[in-house]
C-alpha cells in the first residue's frame, strides 16, 4: 500500500523537534500534492482533473490541500512554475561553458526544442497554461523563467560583432527573439510530428543566426536605435 507523505519522512525524524517534524510533514505534503497534480494534469488535462483525484493520489485530506493552496488553479500554477523552472534549468545547463556565441545560441535553441517536446511541458505550459492562468499571467510566468536565457543568448550574439547597443535596443532584440521562440515552441508542441517540426525550426533560426554571423564577420554595423527623423513634413 502506498505510503502517506508523513511515512516518507527521514527515519531520524524522531530526533528533531516537534516544530521541525511539522515543517517536514508540511513540505512533504505540499510536494506530494504538486507531484500528483503534475502527473494528472499532464495525463488528463486541467478540466478533467478533480481535486478529489489529486488528494486521493497524494493520500492526503482535502483540508491539507487547502492548507497549501487556495484551489485547483493555485495548484496548477505551482505545477506550471515547476515545469517552467525545470525547463529553464535545462536550457541553462546547455548554455553553460559555451564560449563561442554561435555554438551557445544553437545549444540553447536545441535545449529549448527538446523541452517543448516533453509531454508535461506540452500539456501544462503550452496547451493549458494560457487558458488556465490567463494571457497576462501566463506571459509573466514565462518571461520570469525563460526570458533571462534568451537575453543571455542575445547578449552573446551581439558581442560577437563590433556592435555596441544601448540596453533598450538589446532588450528589443531579445523580446523579438523571445517571441519567435515562444511561437516556434507552440508550433513544435502542437505538431503531428514534433521531431520533424523541431528540425524545421532549428533550420529556420539557424539561417537567421548565420545572417548575424555573416554581419559580424564582415564588420557591418547595426543601428543603435530607432530613427528619430520622422521624414519630410507634409505639404
Amino acid at each position: 500500500m502506498p505510503k502517506s507523505p508523513a511515512a516518507k519522512l527521514d527515519p531520524q525524524v524522531s530526533d528533531v523537534s516537534g516544530a521541525s517534524r511539522r515543517q517536514q510533514y508540511s513540505a512533504s505534503t505540499k510536494k506530494a500534492l504538486v507531484d500528483i497534480a503534475e502527473e494528472l494534469f499532464t495525463e488528463h488535462g486541467y478540466a478533467a482533473t478533480s481535486l478529489d483525484a489529486i488528494v486521493a493520489g497524494a493520500r492526503v485530506t482535502k483540508g491539507a490541500l487547502y492548507h497549501h493552496f487556495s484551489g485547483k488553479q493555485a495548484l496548477f500554477e505551482a505545477v506550471f512554475e515547476r515545469v517552467e523552472t525545470d525547463a529553464s534549468k535545462s536550457i541553462q545547463k546547455a548554455l553553460r561553458g559555451k564560449q563561442d556565441p554561435w555554438d551557445k545560441a544553437l545549444a540553447g535553441l536545441r535545449a529549448f526544442l527538446s523541452v517543448v517536446q516533453e509531454p508535461r511541458y506540452r500539456r501544462v505550459v503550452i496547451q493549458e497554461g494560457p487558458a488556465v492562468l490567463g494571457y497576462e499571467r501566463y506571459r509573466e510566468q514565462e518571461e520570469r523563467s525563460t526570458f533571462a536565457n534568451v537575453l543571455e543568448i542575445v547578449r552573446s550574439v551581439i558581442s560577437a560583432g563590433t556592435w555596441e547597443l544601448e540596453e533598450d535596443m538589446l532588450q528589443t532584440f531579445s523580446r523579438i527573439f523571445f517571441g519567435a521562440m515562444s511561437s516556434a515552441g507552440e508550433s513544435v508542441a502542437s505538431a503531428d510530428d514534433p521531431i520533424e517540426a523541431a528540425q524545421r525550426v532549428e533550420t529556420a533560426i539557424g539561417f537567421i543566426l548565420q545572417g548575424f554571423q555573416a554581419l559580424a564577420d564582415a564588420g557591418v554595423a547595426l543601428p543603435a536605435g530607432a530613427p528619430t527623423d520622422a521624414g519630410p513634413e507634409a505639404g
